[in-house]
């Protein structure tokens, strides 16, 4: 009896061993350059606020469904969505905390997304987010995001980013 239960934690170590950790697609290096148009206005926002913060906008949640292009123009190609939301998270500085998942759904990476995360303080010219993660050919992504407002017309904005993935 002891001598068959050895042999069954030999052979569940044996095949666990073999068949090691359950395999994932190495995530892939990538620089993805994009816009990102962010629109709360018109017949069909992509942004929609959800919450009116308690003084100011400290507290001003946004959703968004935003759509991401090849160039600046909003009738260039769509290369993906940006779903997620922001909050404005200072009482004082225009700052943003940004949550969400840029959805690739044309070229080499259709079907894939990276995660990311991050202050805005859309005072600066260029700013600096941080991918957490990913789906697909980015699953467990790392890198950074710097983006930069292309065109303002208050509350809608065009924002060009480029996702630097290791």
């Amino acid at each position: 009896m002891a001598s068959c239960k050895l042999y069954s934690a030999l052979l569940a170590v044996a095949v666990v061993l073999t068949v090691g950790p359950a395999s994932r697609p190495v995530s892939a290096a990538a620089h993805l350059h994009f816009y990102m148009h962010d629109v709360l206005t018109g017949s069909a926002p992509m942004a929609v606020q959800v919450l009116n913060g308690p003084r100011g906008h400290f507290g001003d949640t946004i959703v968004i469904d935003d759509v991401l292009t090849a160039s600046e123009s909003r009738s260039s190609s769509m290369v993906g969505r940006a779903q997620g939301h922001y909050i404005w998270a200072s009482t004082g500085n225009p700052e943003l905390l940004v949550t969400m998942n840029v959805v690739l759904t044309s070229g080499p990476y259709a079907g894939s997304s990276v995660t990311v995360v991050g202050r805005d303080d859309i005072g600066a010219s260029v700013r600096e987010l941080s991918v957490v993660g990913g789906t697909g050919q980015f699953r467990m992504a790392r890198g950074y995001v710097l983006w930069k407002t292309v065109s303002l017309d208050h509350p809608n904005a065009v924002l060009e980013l480029d996702v630097y993935v290791m």
